[in-house]
């Protein structure tokens, strides 16, 4: 897929909004390699040039960072990608048993779109969401708890354009392309919405507040010591 003129004259001045965000250039290459993808829906070619351009860097470094980072696609993904997390905590819980039924319901193999383009999936590290074991994320947003049959739910919900809410943060799930734009900078205003801290989170909370418990005197920020301002 080529990067035509009218794409590039589009996001040339948002691109210079992002690399005005940074005291160097380069820095700005993170957030403007997802400004790409939420065009195309993956880096091209021509979108790695479009970056070097930018950035008075050559392909080839553009090209390292976009083949390191498994959040940028070198190619078509769906509408809706799914990454089921198989780290530890997770893949105990049920995350292996979750990758690979949803390899064998969709019938497609790691981040290739189903045939109607709505659906790819791929096996994602550690969410930070362990109490939630087994997670699974839909363009970067929570499902939680899940199992083999309510992620086969999930995917075919996304299929037939049912109204799929996520477990905790955005209550409406977004695209993969307007995902990436919003980690290029451009916020949807979904960010002080919806619940990001659920029981499980807070429980650890609630019993220390029943019981009393107090951090030791002298540990690290119990507000003993100079640092706390007591003697």
């Amino acid at each position: 897929m080529a990067l035509s003129e009218e794409a590039r004259a589009r996001l040339a001045p948002r691109a210079a909004e992002i690399i005005g965000r940074y005291p160097k250039a380069r820095s700005a290459l993170l957030p403007l390699l997802h400004l790409v993808q939420s065009e195309e829906g993956y880096v091209s070619a021509d979108g790695i040039d479009f970056c070097a351009e930018q950035l008075g860097l050559t392909q080839a470094d553009v090209t390292g960072v976009v083949s390191f980072y498994t959040m940028y696609k070198r190619k078509p993904v769906g509408e809706y990608h799914v990454g089921v997390c198989t780290t530890a905590l997770c893949a105990v819980m049920g995350g292996d048993a979750i990758l690979a039924d949803l390899k064998e319901h969709l019938g497609v193999g790691v981040d290739e779109p189903t045939p109607d383009g709505k659906v790819s999936f791929e096996h994602v590290e550690c969410n930070a969401a362990c109490d939630y074991a087994p997670v699974v994320m839909v363009n970067w947003e929570f499902f939680d708890n899940m199992t083999p049959q309510s992620a086969r739910d999930l995917v075919d919900g996304l299929r037939t354009g049912a109204d799929v809410q996520p477990t905790r943060g955005a209550p409406r799930l977004c695209t993969w392309k307007q995902a990436s734009e919003i980690l290029a900078g451009f916020p949807d205003d979904q960010a002080a919405d919806g619940h990001t801290a659920g029981e499980p989170s807070l429980r650890g909370l609630k019993i220390a507040k029943q019981q009393g418990w107090r951090p030791a005197a002298g540990s690290a920020g119990s507000g003993s010591g100079p640092a706390g301002g007591q003697q």
